[in-house]
């Protein structure tokens, strides 16, 4: 594939009004969420889960890509048709989590480093043949007493640069996702220190890398303060601490920044993506690529029945406007009441 096919993609995932699922939960992730809405998490019970997400109604009109796992990627919806297939007829690009999650950094206790590059290369061909046109690699920063330290980000900064690279080699547009976590009770000016030094070193690994920055996304953490923090601010507070942080250290070459939620609720995701669009226009495009923010509504309406499916996608159809109008910085609470 081309530097301009790379690009392409990456500007269709982030094109006006559309942005991206995050439906790459771990067998771990899914139990536990599973878990919460009293449903047994079993391959049939995901395949039907993820299914529901997406033969969604008209979703395709705010949604231009979907994250698998490695499961669903290889899975079918009811009328047999492979879920990269489906996705792909409704104008959604069908994408792949890559990394094979954070594990303990040894020597640094309270840090992590994700893990996955080691045959990669040819993971990447296999899953290119399976439909996917883009991929993900999460690293993960904690904010604690002393952490994170230089090391801890750079060795992650370091995996990131070498997955994108292997991505573009493959064909695959890679979206690169830094996410200093939200856990804590870290106010919002240790987040933007811990968030542009996490930065900094990641696009410095990536040129290093020779990693074509027009044809990838950046998939960040907003500028928060940590959940327990005494000091909560508010929507607009964070939309402009978040803008400013990325001014400082985004190049203006990749074409978009697609956040995490981050354990946000969905309204408060929605809230603080409205407001930074409303600071606008940016030098690159500012989406979601959201999990539980988009899904939790509609996990708790399924419940595993397939009589709750239609109720289901109708909210999950409306989460997915809501937050397409915060692209605009248009969204409103208003339009929650619309399911």
């Amino acid at each position: 594939m081309t530097q301009k096919e790379l690009e392409s993609t990456a500007r269709a995932l982030v094109e006006d009004g559309r942005g991206i699922l995050a439906a790459d939960e771990s067998f771990n992730t899914i139990k536990k969420r599973f878990d919460g809405v009293g449903v047994t998490s079993t391959e049939e019970t995901r395949r039907a889960y993820r299914g529901l997400l997406f033969t969604t109604p008209r979703v395709e009109e705010y949604l231009s890509g979907v994250i698998l796992y490695d499961e669903t990627i290889r899975q079918k919806s009811d009328d047999g048709t492979p879920f990269p297939e489906l996705l792909a007829r409704k104008s959604i690009l069908p994408g792949i989590k890559v990394d094979t999650g954070a594990k303990d950094m040894a020597g640094f206790p309270g840090e992590k480093v994700t893990e996955g590059l080691d045959g990669l290369r040819d993971r990447f061909a296999e899953y290119r043949k399976l439909g996917a046109r883009f991929a993900k690699w999460r690293g993960v920063i904690t904010i604690g007493d002393g952490i994170p330290t230089d090391t801890c980000i750079q060795a992650n900064a370091h995996a990131l640069a070498r997955y994108a690279s292997l991505a573009q080699e493959a064909g695959i547009t890679p979206i690169v996702e830094p996410e200093v976590l939200i856990n804590g009770d870290h106010d919002i000016d240790r987040c933007d220190k811990a968030t542009t030094a996490t930065l900094k070193a990641v696009f410095s690994e990536l040129i290093a890398h020779r990693v074509h920055l027009e044809g990838l996304l950046l998939k960040p953490n907003m500028v928060i303060p940590g959940k327990e923090c005494p000091n909560q601010v508010s929507y607009g507070a964070v939309a402009e601490a978040t803008v400013r942080c990325l001014r400082r250290v985004v190049p203006a070459a990749v074409p978009g920044i697609v956040f995490l939620s981050g354990g946000q609720s969905p309204e408060a995701a929605t809230e603080h993506l409205n407001e930074m669009n409303k600071l606008g226009p940016h030098p690159w495009a500012l989406g979601f690529s959201y999990a539980r923010a988009l899904q939790d509504p509609t996990l708790k309406a399924w419940k595993g029945e397939a009589s709750n499916v239609d109720q289901a996608q109708q909210i999950f159809h409306n989460r997915a406007k809501c937050t397409s109008a915060a692209r605009y910085g248009k969204y409103s609470k208003d339009m929650e009441l619309a399911a």
